[in-house]
């Protein structure tokens, strides 16, 4: 049996189906037919199809009345045919459908797309009630309305949609406008502007997704109360689908219809600067330009601080005939209120209740956690994911979903919906973050043995971001990393890494030997316009814009070319890269590395002293400019390791070794003798913790892994290292060799 799709009628068709199943059960009939919805569409005065059917009516003379008659009386006499096809209604019960129903319904989402509509409305249902073959075709033309009559008024009514702007006034008195928080201040603001005597163009300057086209709709709201600036009737908004056809018209044509009031030009740095804008519109921009020197109608526009700076601000007609007003980020407290005006459209979306206590979690994790998007879009998407992930639970009833399936959207649903977006574990995400980070140091000597020194410079730092004292748009931390090779630098970043967001692997890590030519610069951002590789991105903007929250580890930062530390620079100063295509990617949710061992011939003693530090910042500042220096949180000196601290890294690396055979079912046994041998084959002491690792891959994971091989021991085997004569030995034995297999 077929169901219709959810999504393909729009949400008035859906409401209009829902009454007619209704009116179905009312007369006891047993399939939902075309004249059963075309009597809906005569008694809802709210619809577009009713709209439509009343103004057919003026003209052909005849009355609403009479044909929702006519269409009662063939839906009591046409039971229909059955078409095996059903769709649920608003009590999730299944509404079996007619044939003709089907067809209807069929013709009408052609109707639909040929006027650009991604669903079907009851005007495109209405259109295919007329389709011959269907039982109300012949009802309807008996009122002198055909198909071809509704197509040309449908395709009509497309056109004008495309080549005209959209009145966000009328839609308000019309009862159309979503609600929308009013921030007060703001509002007020732009209201004086507006109500000055001449020059009161205004262009609303903020980051997308801060609040700019809800102002303009609060506006709306208030002229169609009365409430908003004297003399102004009307706010158009310039059509996007006109805009493609012809942009110069689409500006023209709304200018036209905006005389009386408002023009809104979203995003109109479009129409200025650069070649992309002066090849897309380049007679738009000279229309544009003469709205801003007309007093009627007054333009409002949105943009953003670098395209004012890059390509509005030398415009000396828009920059002398206009006001900039900043719409600002809101605070977490407005953002919840914002989510408020929302909540009940998200319940209705995703059929689901919000509980009241997720909306500031919302807010607070956007905030936090969200980056490259400010509030209240970030927490609006982040509402949205876990609307999504608890309506999919709902619909497979729990199983393997993400959050439980009970139709109540809670803090929790909240969490596991930033982890999606954010990659960062659940756990990472709780409340109790200010507890987690108070633990920082013991945290990271798990994975570090000694650099007591090192680990506190750099939970400290973080702990200070992390509680909110510090620029908000900068990095979390940028941290200089000096010492000898194999002391835990490139531990440290990866313990850090782990510890912030979840797993060591959420760390970009780039060799800077590898960019100390000029040219290489393009590998971070990526290449410019017109050379190979253009499209893919840079190596470092790519990856961060993929994954907002990482440590960004710039290896032997010294080697880097002059313009590759300018890059740095940037980051570190602003916490923003614009990439070769003009995307910006935020760092403010990194923290940045660099390691490099200058100076680190002075840092031979394993206790740090003054005269240490010193020297060792005489070849620092000898090689990295003051401005470059003065950007960095923290630099961090990492001391020689002890014989005891080698031993105490050695065992860690040996309880890995551990656990990798423990999950096969081998039990591993090291006696102290073993350890004593292999820390004696580390022939070169001054290369810290590095050596070790070669010495456990020859000397212990080499054997094991013949003897994995050949023998293919059961879950439960054991093997006992030790020393003998001629290195390490091992007793294997096969205590349950046939039980797992």
């Amino acid at each position: 049996m077929g169901k219709l799709n959810p999504n393909i009628p729009s949400p008035e068709l859906t409401k209009a189906l829902n009454a007619a199943a209704a009116r179905m059960r009312k007369l006891n009939r047993p399939l939902l037919t075309p004249a059963l919805l075309l009597l809906t569409f005569t008694q809802d005065p709210d619809s577009a199809a009713n709209r439509l059917l009343t103004a057919l009516g003026a003209e052909r003379g005849f009355r609403l009345e009479e044909l929702a008659a006519s269409a009662e009386a063939l839906a009591r006499a046409m039971p229909g045919l059955d078409a095996d096809f059903t769709f649920s209604d608003e009590g999730d019960r299944l509404v079996r459908m007619s044939t003709e129903m089907v067809v209807a319904l069929d013709e009408a989402r052609s109707i639909a797309e040929a006027s650009g509509e991604a669903q079907i409305g009851t005007e495109h249902a209405l259109g295919g009630l007329a389709e011959r073959g269907v039982g109300t075709a012949a009802l309807l033309r008996r009122y002198g309305i055909s198909r071809e009559t509704l197509a040309s008024r449908l395709t009509a009514t497309a056109q004008n949609k495309r080549v005209s702007g959209q009145d966000q006034v009328a839609q308000a008195k019309g009862g159309e406008a979503a609600p929308v928080y009013v921030r007060e201040d703001l509002m007020q603001d732009l209201l004086g502007l507006l109500a000055l005597a001449n020059h009161r163009h205004v262009i609303l300057v903020g980051d997308a997704g801060v609040g700019r086209r809800s102002l303009v709709q609060g506006l709306a709201l208030l002229m169609a109360e009365g409430k908003g600036p004297a003399g102004l009737a009307n706010l158009v908004t310039v059509s996007e689908h006109a805009l493609l056809v012809d942009a110069e018209k689409a500006v023209e044509t709304a200018t036209r219809q905006a005389r009386d009031g408002i023009l809104f030009i979203p995003n109109i740095e479009r129409f200025f600067g650069g070649s992309t804008a002066n090849a897309a519109f380049p007679r738009a921009t000279r229309a544009v330009q003469r709205a801003f020197l007309d007093l009627r109608p007054v333009v409002l526009a949105s943009t953003t601080d670098p395209a004012w700076n890059e390509r509005l601000a030398d415009d000396s007609t828009v920059r002398e005939n206009s006001h900039r007003l900043r719409v600002a980020e809101p605070t977490v407290a407005e953002t919840v209120a914002i989510l408020g005006v929302h909540k009940s459209r998200l319940e209705h979306d995703y059929a689901i209740q919000i509980v009241d206590e997720a909306l500031p979690a919302a807010a607070n994790m956007a905030k936090r956690y969200v980056a490259g998007t400010p509030l209240p879009a970030s927490a609006l998407a982040v509402l949205h994911r876990a609307g999504a992930l608890l309506k999919l639970a709902v619909q497979s009833g729990g199983s393997a979903a993400l959050v439980p399936g009970d139709s109540v959207l809670d803090a929790d649903d909240v969490a596991v919906a930033v982890s999606v977006m954010t990659g960062i574990p659940v756990s990472k995400l709780g409340m109790d973050e200010r507890a987690r980070y108070a633990r920082m140091v013991d945290a990271l000597h798990q994975r570090i043995i000694g650099q007591d020194d090192a680990v506190l410079s750099v939970s400290r730092a973080v702990k200070i971001a992390r509680v909110g004292l510090k620029d908000p748009k900068r990095p979390i931390g940028s941290f200089l990393f000096l010492g000898p090779t194999g002391v835990g630098k490139t531990e440290l970043a990866k313990a850090l890494a782990e510890f912030m967001f979840g797993t060591e692997d959420a760390m970009v890590v780039l060799d800077m030997t590898e960019y100390q030519q000029d040219h290489t610069v393009n590998r971070l951002i990526g290449a410019p316009p017109g050379y190979v590789g253009y499209e893919g991105g840079g190596q470092l903007t790519e990856k961060v814009r993929q994954r907002p929250h990482t440590v960004v580890l710039f290896d032997e930062v010294e080697k880097a070319h002059p313009r590759v530390l300018d890059v740095l620079l940037q980051i570190m100063e602003e916490g923003r890269l614009t990439d070769a295509q003009g995307r910006t990617t935020s760092f403010s949710e990194t923290v940045i590395l660099m390691t490099s061992n200058m100076g680190s011939v002075y840092l031979d003693k394993p206790v740090m002293t003054d005269e240490m530090r010193e020297q060792v910042m005489d070849v620092v500042r000898a090689t990295l400019r003051p401005e470059f220096l003065n950007r960095i949180d923290e630099i961090v000196m990492f001391l020689p390791l002890t014989p005891d601290q080698l031993r105490k890294i050695l065992q860690l690396l040996l309880k890995a070794e551990k656990k990798l055979l423990d999950a096969q079912g081998v039990a591993l046994e090291i006696s102290e003798p073993a350890v004593d041998w292999m820390l004696a084959q580390n022939d070169h002491p001054e290369w810290g913790a590095r050596p070790l690792r070669r010495i456990i891959q020859k000397n212990l994971r080499e054997p094991l892994a013949d003897w994995l091989l050949n023998a293919a021991p059961g879950k439960g085997a054991h093997v006992a290292v030790d020393v003998g004569a001629g290195g390490l030995t091992f007793q294997m034995s096969e205590n349950a060799a046939d039980d797992g297999r």
